[in-house]
């Protein structure tokens, strides 16, 4: 018995609930840096500060994928208990982040965040594998990385959008994050929370039963318990899946070091306008503490230090505020790639491979680029375009290659194990991969994007190890 093939519609409806995932997702990844610098972190430390984020995702998604396989709830099914547990938890998150008084508090508010954003998220990876034949899989995943595009770019743009269209302040106190930021955050909350709910509301799951007889009731293992079953899963994985993981490895690399040191990166090197050190204009005892008055006010070392630090603190959140939107470009380019990709995998075949590849070559000279055009912000534009191919094909061929060649049957516990090759690289460079790779080249900031280009090069000719036929060829029926 075959999966019905879905119209547009259908998928789309199924997909949509990734509008939100993406909007916590971008948001983290265009201002978490930028609130950890203003809490006062060093930009050295800002990648690991960000451990929290892949530990949980190293930790909760293959945990998510077992226990979606084995749920079936009588009224939200199999995979929309998780969709709608990790919008609540992710909502209220995402409310209270903006308002961390410590970098402490806002490191553990990323974890929960980012644990969050988990639950939901890997159940709509495995949702497609569900819902669809495999002849629509990349079509599906397509659609999906159309929406992620979507909600990159919006949410990338919401602190500009709050301080020049509505005029709410980007500047605030030392140590305090910006109110355009928290207003920025609220609105992402509210767009997770519904944009899940949309899904849930829209989107009816096959039964038990209808997958037993999708599958040819085939005979099913024994459930041998979570931990068993997993542990044996990453024992016993399929060779796609360990040389898709070479990929992943080196992409995800590059990405996390942009996530993390993009916004120091590109303020000091293409605006020059870095974060003001507080302590280089504020009075301070013996110990280097700084000093406040009764108020808790900071005292400065007189009223000229006061109004420099400001005015760098100004040119600063300007500067932030536009690596955030133009960061978004990311999104709006692999949107741009997931709609020509959707369009063409409906009537044609595709080599998945050589799409990757080509599409991962292009992002590493979008981030090679950045070392070339300092003090011209426009041509952010085309970097982060660049980057967008490469990060729309992120998001699809890797799942669609590798849905092809796993049991379905254990399709959310694959596409959570198989997050193992997208957080491991992430630990790497939060321990310091990214900042020593960086050093080797250079001292200046920007050389993080550097070491990015060259990982997306290098996952992008690792593409060579993949010879599954069934993985690289994609017919349309």
């Amino acid at each position: 018995m075959q999966k019905p093939r879905l119209k547009f519609w259908d998928i789309w409806n199924m997909s949509f609930g990734f509008l939100g995932i993406q909007f916590g997702f971008a948001l983290q990844g265009s201002t978490m840096s930028r609130i950890f610098e203003t809490l006062g972190a060093e930009k050295d430390n800002i990648p690991l500060l960000w451990i929290a984020a892949p530990l949980a995702g190293l930790i909760v998604q293959p945990i998510i994928g077992y226990l979606s396989d084995n749920t079936w709830h009588k009224t939200l099914g199999r995979r929309r208990p998780f969709f709608l547990l990790g919008a609540i938890l992710s909502s209220i998150a995402l409310v209270l982040m903006p308002y961390s008084s410590a970098i402490w508090m806002a490191a553990g508010l990323l974890l929960v965040l980012d644990a969050s954003i988990n639950i939901s998220m890997e159940p709509f990876r495995a949702l497609v594998a569900d819902k669809l034949p495999d002849s629509q899989r990349s079509y599906g995943f397509v659609i999906q990385t159309l929406i992620i595009g979507i909600g990159t770019w919006v949410a990338s743009n919401l602190p500009k959008f709050m301080n020049n269209v509505l005029d709410i302040s980007n500047e605030a106190p030392p140590g305090v994050v910006p109110e355009s930021v928290k207003v920025a955050f609220i609105v992402g909350a509210v767009v997770f929370l519904g944009s899940i709910l949309i899904t849930i509301f829209t989107t009816k799951e096959y039964s038990p039963e209808e997958m037993k007889a999708f599958n040819g009731n085939a005979v099913e293992e024994e459930d041998k318990g979570m931990i068993k079953t997993i542990l044996g899963t990453y024992a016993l994985m399929p060779r796609i899946m360990k040389k898709l993981g070479v990929v992943q490895f080196f992409s995800w690399f590059a990405f996390f070091a942009m996530w993390t040191l993009a916004n120091p990166a590109l303020t000091s090197h293409i605006y020059n306008a870095p974060k003001p050190q507080i302590e280089e204009f504020a009075k301070v005892d013996e110990n280097g503490d700084i000093q406040y008055d009764a108020d808790r006010v900071i005292l400065f070392n007189s009223d000229q230090a006061q109004t420099e630090y400001e005015a760098r603190d100004k040119r600063y959140n300007e500067a932030s505020d536009d690596v955030g939107s133009k960061m978004g470009i990311y999104g709006l380019s692999s949107m741009v790639f997931a709609l020509l990709l959707t369009f063409y995998t409906s009537k044609f075949s595709i080599n998945r491979r050589l799409v990757h590849m080509v599409s991962l070559i292009l992002g590493g000279l979008g981030f090679l680029l950045m070392l070339f055009i300092p003090g011209d912000p426009e041509m952010l534009y085309v970097s982060f375009a660049l980057i967008g191919f490469a990060w729309g094909s992120i998001l699809s061929m890797p799942y669609a290659m590798l849905s092809s060649s796993v049991d379905s049957a254990k399709m959310g516990l694959m596409m959570g194990v198989f997050n193992m090759f997208i957080v491991i690289p992430q630990i790497i460079a939060a321990l310091g991969g990214v900042v020593f790779l960086q050093q080797l080249i250079g001292e200046e900031s920007i050389h993080a994007m550097t070491v990015a280009g060259v990982f997306l090069l290098l996952a992008a000719f690792s593409n060579l190890l993949i010879t599954d036929k069934k993985a690289i060829k994609y017919e349309p029926v």
